[in-house]
């Protein structure tokens, strides 16, 4: 898996490329935890370019979601399509988080 990230106004908008998996997770959970050290606390995570997510990838995401909430922070997801809007449907993702067509969309309304 690789990451990106730019910030855009008053958010960081993570492009995660390829699998989230049990084989990346770790690495994944350890890049974010130093982001949010740095305190970058608004994160937008652009999933366009994800070709897989298994439950092990979504419980990095709530691990996350978990520790941003401990730091007042907010989560917010974009560009999700394919499989992976069909796994954040029946695992209850799409009802639990926002989620919005553009990382920039999602960037200007995270708060």
């Amino acid at each position: 898996m690789e990451l990106n990230q730019k910030k855009v106004e008053n958010a960081t908008i993570v492009r995660m490329e390829g699998r989230l998996d049990a084989l990346t997770s770790p690495n994944f959970e350890d890049a974010i935890c130093k982001l949010i050290k740095d305190g970058e606390i608004r994160l937008v995570f652009d999933l366009g370019d994800l070709e897989y997510i298994s439950s092990a990838g979504l419980r990095a995401i709530l691990s996350t979601a978990k520790r941003l909430k401990a730091e007042d922070g907010a989560i917010a997801f974009a560009n999700i399509t394919g499989m992976i809007s069909e796994v954040f449907e029946i695992s209850g993702f799409g009802s639990m988080f926002n989620i919005y067509s553009s990382a920039l969309t999602a960037a200007n309304k995270i708060s």
